[in-house]
């Protein structure tokens, strides 16, 4: 990378500039099954907030590598869910961070499902007959140069997940309804040799697959990720 690139090693660390309380959450009629699948399925035009920040500061002679993730939407009797995962600490792309789902796209994949599904299978075992796609979301370009395109499914339960022990630490589930309240988005700014970053995170309280309870530090590509879903619902 860079020396002119500013690296965050701590997120939790870089200081809180504002909280966007001042934003309405999504209402939850929009946030069910038929909603979600209605907006999908519309065609109007809209306007990401966030297209990543890899054009500006990305890895210099690293060129640009397609990638996808999958944004699976858990269908749970009290909402949907989103799930995520906590990378290993060993990776060297993203290590420890929240996820999703998701990877580089392998030669012959031209359609970014493809990629997502692919890799939401390798990682956490979700099989893909119980994965609905219903849409996708505008690329996104990583400080690492990919850029990745969100595909947003459905999930069907009952879920029996099976984790690639080298790649993910655990997988968790969100309520869909507290990541698209900005009352819980924080903005943070990061200033290092002359340089700004900003970011923003989500930091959520849940259960772990051990039962024990902990804070997930949801923040930068993923996090902006899913201000855009919110952006887009609110449309």
């Amino acid at each position: 990378m860079s020396a002119a690139t500013p690296l965050i090693l701590d997120p939790r660390a870089i200081p809180v500039i504002g909280v966007d309380e001042h934003l309405p959450a999504v209402p939850p009629t929009a946030l069910g099954e038929a909603a979600v699948r209605a907006r999908f399925a519309r065609s109007d035009a809209w306007t990401p907030m966030f297209s990543g920040d890899g054009q500006r500061l990305g890895v210099q002679g690293r060129p640009p590598a397609a990638a996808a993730v999958l944004v699976p939407l858990v269908l749970r009797p009290d909402g949907l869910h989103v799930l995520l995962t906590r990378r290993t600490d060993h990776l060297r792309d993203h290590a420890g961070q929240i996820s999703f789902p998701g990877g580089r796209a392998e030669p012959g994949e031209d359609d970014p499902a493809q990629t997502a599904l692919r890799e939401a299978e390798e990682e956490v075992g979700l099989p893909r007959e119980q994965v609905e796609v219903i849409g996708r979301m505008p690329a996104y370009t990583t400080i690492t140069s990919f850029v990745v395109t969100p595909v947003v499914a459905l999930v069907h339960p009952p879920l029996v997940l099976q984790l690639d022990p080298f790649e993910v630490a655990e997988a968790f589930e969100v309520p869909l309804s507290f990541l698209m309240t900005p009352a819980f988005h924080r903005r943070h700014r990061f200033d290092s040799d002359g340089q700004q970053r900003h970011f923003l995170s989500m930091p959520w309280q849940g259960r772990g697959g051990d039962g024990e309870l902990r804070e997930y530090f949801i923040w930068g590509a993923t996090a902006a990720m899913l201000r855009n879903l919110y952006h887009f619902l609110s449309a």
